[in-house]
């Protein structure tokens, strides 16, 4: 297989990571929100019943974080050798600070669902490290990789606003407003059908490799 074939079947692999990751961190936060209806994991009751759902919740994390780490691979191939260092950090750093997170919360809440009466200090604990820094790291890396996307026009301007939109959203929002993470794997999901569409047309344009006599 050529350079140029591997160069386009990478990207395009690592864009259906994305997809992935979106899918299962919403499915994650849908099934968390269904456990605690009321939207305080700190407070809210708990049913019996429901608590399958956490349950299918923390074993759905890890691999959206692993899928998480192939989605950045994606972004990094989409946007080139050309990318600001100063905003790459911070795309990189928050990222990885994301992924951690995410881990650690899942690991604690993990932890509480296995006690027989879960401490509101435990709850408090594993719904923080979500809600509060999870979302927030999630925020900084949308904002750092709408930033390069906008400086290198490889994102469209309707795609760099609307990330910028949803950055600040999670910034903002945080665990204030139920639901509001959702926004962090939609955001996920359209850039991942956008590289996939763009790395198909490159596809098409490229040159068919011949062999040599």
């Amino acid at each position: 297989m050529s350079t140029t074939t591997d160069r386009l079947d990478t990207p395009r692999a690592a864009g259906m990571a994305g997809i992935a990751f979106a899918l299962l961190l919403g499915a994650a936060i849908v099934l968390m929100r269904i456990a605690v209806p009321s939207g305080n994991a700190v407070k809210g009751p708990i049913d019996p019943d429901k608590r399958w759902a956490i349950q299918v919740a923390l074993e759905i994390v890890p691999f959206a974080g692993i899928f998480f780490l192939w989605f950045m691979g994606a972004l990094r191939a989409h946007t080139g050798s050309a990318e600001d260092r100063f905003v790459a950090t911070v795309f990189l750093g928050s990222g990885f600070v994301f992924v951690a997170t995410l881990f650690a919360s899942a690991a604690a809440a993990g932890t509480v669902l296995a006690e027989g009466t879960p401490s509101d200090f435990g709850r408090h604990y594993a719904y923080t490290l979500l809600a509060t820094y999870a979302m927030r790291m999630a925020a900084v890396f949308v904002l750092a990789t709408s930033t390069i996307g906008r400086m290198l026009g490889v994102f469209p301007r309707p795609l760099a606003l609307l990330g910028t939109v949803v950055g600040l959203v999670l910034l903002v929002a945080g665990s204030g407003v139920p639901w509001s993470e959702l926004v962090f794997p939609a955001w996920a999901l359209i850039v991942s059908v956008y590289i996939l569409r763009v790395r198909r047309g490159a596809a098409r344009r490229a040159p068919t490799p011949t062999n040599p006599p």
